[in-house]
């Protein structure tokens, strides 16, 4: 009995999570579908049971804080975003008052590209990030492919021109926390379930959500895609996950985009068109393409624009950084400073027939966000990442968040208010 065995040794936090839904699973109606049995299980548990987040992991960063200073911040402690906290809050203030928002690798991204585009009528006077955000202005480079003229602006010479200027050191936090950002700023109480907490980090493409003691008013833990994938990486083993996750990809309908519609970026062009690409196409994410081929040589994700920002200073000698530069220049510079790094891996990818189990050892064992669908012949044929494994957890039912999202700027996208 698989049971007997996993009961014979301790089980982490996350295995008695997954021990909690085995029970719950046990008791459900026979005539549910194994979907219907999960989407019950998981709305039967709080959000207070998933495990604590490290704690060098639940960080906050204080609102007058310098891009410069959270731009270390969120390197050191390798995560993607932080909430942000106002400084002239009052010590009894509520949670939504004392929160900003949040600053993410994402936002740092888009004002980065702010700072990169060339004088346009429709910038405004002072080339600033800030002034266009507030001014509502549209960045071209949102709209068009970065072309020849794109090389220049980001040479080595830019990036360490941009990071030593007095715009980048004077930029605070509570600047970019508003305007630039992808994802509301949206908690969960305490006592939201884990269904809630599911379809807000799939469906609604939430990366991490923080939860909210009411009482204190303050954040308690942040849930994010990585650590979903933890708890069901360590509940191998038992009945629930074996039935789901012996299925192949194809079987559960993955990948979700054809090969035409992978958004890639070639190894000859500009690095700040991954990061364009990453912001119009709301991913996370993007294959590096050998040029005048469909074999993937790397991967740029959003984590990896702080490598221009902290380590402007191993682009020096290229003239212009292209994806395929940055890919070999950032991982030189990782096997002289770090142990481990995804980005010193190859490029990790698996093949149709691999059970969704599999992969998901894979994206926990290897700390990476995607992994990349081949064909025989090693041509791209899509991407797996760690939300359309969540996604293929659960369904939402009908009418089942109401107004939950009443009064969030900006409405997560998805959502049918």
């Amino acid at each position: 009995m698989v049971m007997a065995a996993t009961e014979e040794s301790p089980r982490s936090p996350e295995a008695k999570v997954g021990m909690r839904v085995e029970d719950l699973w046990d008791v459900q109606e026979p005539q549910l579908s194994p979907t219907e049995k999960l989407n019950a299980c998981f709305e039967s548990i709080p959000v207070s049971t998933f495990p604590p987040a490290p704690l060098n992991q639940v960080i906050e960063i204080k609102s007058d804080s310098s891009l410069a200073e959270a731009v270390q911040i969120l390197a050191q402690h390798k995560i993607l975003s932080a909430p942000v906290v106002d400084v002239d809050a009052p010590d009894h203030a509520s949670w939504i008052d004392r929160y900003l928002g949040v600053v993410e690798f994402a936002g740092i991204a888009v004002w980065i590209l702010y700072q990169s585009e060339p004088p346009s009528p429709r910038s405004p006077s002072d080339g600033s990030a800030v002034a266009a955000a507030r001014n509502g202005v549209i960045s071209p480079l949102e709209q068009q492919v970065l072309g020849p003229e794109s090389a220049a602006v980001t040479s080595g010479s830019f990036f360490e021109s941009l990071t030593s200027s007095e715009l980048y050191k004077s930029t605070q936090v509570r600047d970019i926390s508003g305007s630039f950002r992808w994802a509301p700023f949206l908690a969960l109480q305490t006592s939201n379930s884990f269904l809630t907490m599911l379809l807000l980090l799939s469906k609604y493409k939430m990366k991490s959500i923080p939860v909210v003691d009411l009482g204190e008013g303050k954040i308690e833990n942040i849930i994010t895609q990585s650590a979903v994938i933890h708890m069901l990486a360590e509940c191998a083993g038992l009945q629930w996950f074996e039935s789901w996750g012996t299925k192949t990809l194809s079987e559960l309908g993955l990948p979700m985009m054809s090969p035409a519609s992978i958004v890639k970026v070639y190894e000859d062009e500009p690095v700040l068109q991954a990061f364009k690409l990453m912001r119009k196409k709301k991913v996370g994410g993007i294959p590096v393409i050998e040029k005048g081929g469909s074999k993937a040589v790397g991967n740029i994700s959003l984590r990896d624009i702080h490598f221009l920002l902290t380590a402007p200073e191993i682009y020096h000698d290229y003239r212009s950084i292209t994806a395929r530069n940055f890919l070999t220049a950032v991982r030189s510079y990782l096997e002289k400073h770090e142990a481990f790094s995804p980005m010193l891996s190859d490029m990790i990818a698996c093949k149709k027939d691999h059970s969704v189990k599999d992969l998901i050892l894979m994206l926990d064992s290897k700390k990476i966000h995607r992994v990349y669908v081949v064909d025989d012949n090693g041509n791209l044929e899509g991407v797996v990442t760690l939300r359309d494994i969540i996604s293929r957890l659960v369904h939402e039912p009908r009418g089942y968040f109401g107004d939950f999202f009443d009064g969030v700027l900006p409405l997560p996208e998805n959502s049918r208010v």
